[in-house]
Order: C-alpha cells, then sequence, then structure tokens
C-alpha cells in the first residue's frame, strides 16, 4: 500500500495585511520627516533583472517604523513592528506581518480571520490617528476619511512537498480559497476566476492576483508587494475621489438651478462658480498626484504586474468614471461663468440706463435747480 503523500509545509513566508487610510489632502513629505523621531527611509521599489535605475516613487513616500503589540490571529502572530507608508497626496498605508511557517492549509483559516479583522481596523485607525497627532503641520486639512481599503499579501519563499511541479499549479483549488477568504469549495468557474490574474518573472516565482488577497511564491518579492501595495492605496484614493465628485456634481447642479436674484450686491453672483472652481481643482489635483506617483514605464515585468493588479481592481474604470466626472464639472462651470458674465452684462446695461435716464432727467430741469 502506497504511503500517503507528504503535507505540504512552508518553511519561509510572510503575510502582510495592509490597511490604507487617507488622511488629508496633501502631505509635505520634508515637513513630516522633519517631526518623526522613529527611524525612517525613503521608500524605493527594488528591480527585477536589469531595471534602469530611474524606477522609483515620485516624490518617494516616507516609510516609518514602529514600535507595536504583538496580535495573534487564529495560529499565527504578528511582529512586533508596524511598517508606516506615507504618501504626498496625502495617503497612509499600515502594514502588520505575520511569519509564515508549518502547513500549507492553515493559510485558509489565516485568510478567513484576517478578512475584515476588527482588531487590526480598531488598531491601525488608532495608529493613523496617532500619526496625524504628530504630523498635523505638514498635512494639508487633516482628516481621516472613514473609508479604508485592506488587503492581503500571502509571500512564500520556500516549502516544501513531496512533488516536483510548482505549487501553484498542484494546489489551484486551495488557493482560490486562500484568496477568497472562503472556506465553502468553490466551483470550477469561481476557481479559475480566482487564479485568472498570474504572472511569473521565472521559472521559480509566480505571482496570484485577486480582488481580497495575493499570494507571490518565489525570493525578492519585494517590487512586486510594493506594486500591490500601492495599487491598494490607489483603489483607496479613486474611491474617495469618485465619492467626492459625487457630492461636488450635486452642489454644482443645485448652484446652477439656482434663479439668481434681481437685487444682490454686486460679486454676490460669483460665489458659486468660485467654490465650484475650487472643488473642481483640488479634484484634478488629487488626480494628477495619485496617478503620476509611481513610475513603472522603465519595468516592463512590474508594468504588467500593475496593469493585471489595475485590471483587478477595475482601477481603469474608476479612472474613466472620474475624468468624466471632472469634464462634467468643468462643463457646468462654464455654464455657471457664462451666466455670471451675462448677469455683469445686465447689471452694467441698467446702470448705463438709469444713467441716461438721469442725464435727460437733468437736462429738463429749469436753470438754477
Amino acid at each position: 500500500m502506497p504511503a500517503p503523500p507528504s503535507p505540504l509545509v512552508i518553511t519561509k513566508g510572510t503575510c502582510f495585511a495592509l490597511f490604507a487610510y487617507d488622511i488629508g489632502l496633501s502631505i509635505n513629505l520634508t515637513e513630516a520627516e522633519r517631526r518623526i523621531t522613529a527611524s525612517t527611509e525613503r521608500g524605493r521599489l527594488r528591480h527585477k533583472a536589469r531595471a534602469p535605475q530611474y524606477f522609483e516613487y515620485r516624490p518617494a513616500p516616507l516609510r516609518l517604523v514602529q514600535e507595536g503589540g504583538v496580535f495573534a490571529v487564529g495560529l499565527y502572530q504578528s511582529s512586533p513592528t508596524v511598517e508606516v507608508m506615507v504618501y504626498d497626496f496625502g495617503a497612509v498605508t499600515i502594514t502588520y506581518r505575520f511569519p509564515l511557517d508549518g502547513p500549507f492549509d492553515h493559510l485558509l483559516d489565516l485568510s478567513e480571520s484576517l478578512y475584515e479583522n476588527e482588531q487590526l481596523l480598531m488598531e491601525s485607525r488608532t495608529r493613523v490617528d496617532q500619526l496625524i497627532h504628530v504630523l498635523s503641520p505638514a498635512i494639508e486639512r487633516p482628516r481621516v476619511a472613514d473609508e479604508v481599503e485592506d488587503y492581503l499579501i500571502f509571500s512564500i519563499e520556500s516549502c516544501q512537498s513531496a512533488g516536483g511541479r510548482p505549487l501553484w499549479m498542484t494546489e489551484e483549488a486551495e488557493l482560490a480559497r486562500i484568496l477568497r477568504a472562503e472556506r465553502t469549495p468553490l466551483s470550477e468557474q469561481e476557481t479559475a476566476d480566482a487564479l485568472s490574474c498570474r504572472i511569473s518573472f521565472g521559472l521559480e516565482d509566480a505571482a496570484l492576483i485577486d480582488w481580497n488577497a495575493a499570494v507571490l511564491f518565489g525570493k525578492e518579492m519585494d517590487d512586486v508587494r510594493a506594486v500591490l501595495e500601492f495599487a491598494n492605496v490607489e483603489l483607496l484614493e479613486m474611491r474617495l475621489l469618485d465619492e467626492q465628485l459625487d457630492r461636488s456634481l450635486d452642489q454644482a447642479y443645485e448652484a446652477l438651478s439656482r434663479k439668481p436674484r434681481l437685487l444682490s450686491l454686486p460679486g454676490s453672483h460669483e460665489k458659486d462658480t468660485t467654490h465650484i472652481a475650487q472643488l473642481q481643482v483640488d479634484a484634478a489635483l488629487l488626480f494628477e498626484r495619485v496617478t503620476n506617483t509611481l513610475k513603472l514605464l522603465g519595468d516592463q515585468y512590474l508594468a504588467r504586474v500593475y496593469r493585471l493588479v489595475s485590471q483587478r481592481f477595475h482601477l481603469e474604470a474608476w479612472d474613466a468614471s472620474i475624468l468624466r466626472k471632472l469634464q462634467t464639472l468643468e462643463s457646468i462651470y462654464g455654464k455657471m461663468s457664462d451666466r455670471a458674465g451675462t448677469r455683469r452684462m445686465e447689471v452694467l446695461e441698467w446702470i448705463i440706463i438709469v444713467l441716461i435716464a438721469v442725464s435727460i432727467a437733468v437736462s429738463f430741469l429749469p436753470p438754477g435747480h
């Protein structure tokens, strides 16, 4: 009777639990760095193969390593340090690390336990509140948004198995459940969908990217993880910007439909126009900062990774929606500017008419009056 197959065992790996927050319109990173006494370093991506040296963040986010408590999640415990990344467009990512070792099938328990984990959500928000207290002078319009975007990255550097085939080819059903944090077995269609965004640079590495989590196989996968982390931040900012534009459009429609008063102070009819212009500028600046922070044109492999995660996060659809709403806001601003100009011309015409009427009336007055 043949012996049962040896269980898959992870000998080295890390689970990264990411929580992205928006804390303001923008952050002066130079001023922020001066205000933080913890060890810091400018975040920079590592390269695959012969990637050019100019491939990096622009501007580089501020990387902080803070001491934190140890959190038990299922059979795993977090590392005592927490990584914080501060971006110039007002976003912050809090990252918790869980060292991985032991049976591979335990990853499903960890994935399920970390899905919308209330303990880490509360701890990360507390940490962000403390960060804002320290960095407040460096933040423009400091405020923690209610929305948070969390993401899991399982990075497996080495594992032991009986077969010679890669793990991502032999354990597809289990990997799909880990990616979806789903205890029940998945259908073939759902499994195929969960594993559809897969990419490899060499024969010994692979990245499986889904909307809730990603599983990375191989050594020196920090560059891929950094792209995934930034995409998660970008998704948060796109969601917030889309909601902000919805509110701006509501205000613009209300201002456009408001009938102008017959008697109004000079310039009062331009108040709404100025407000809409400010909303439009703020949204456009944030959109440009987010979309231009990470430069991937020099590294084709990481550019493909970014395209895959963009596809999974529907970032192109978010971009299209935001651009469409910006154009609509621009159209409303144009109409309101035209209406304000027409209003000014009408007021000037009435002033001229009154002056002419006064001059005619004066000419009929008897001399001496």
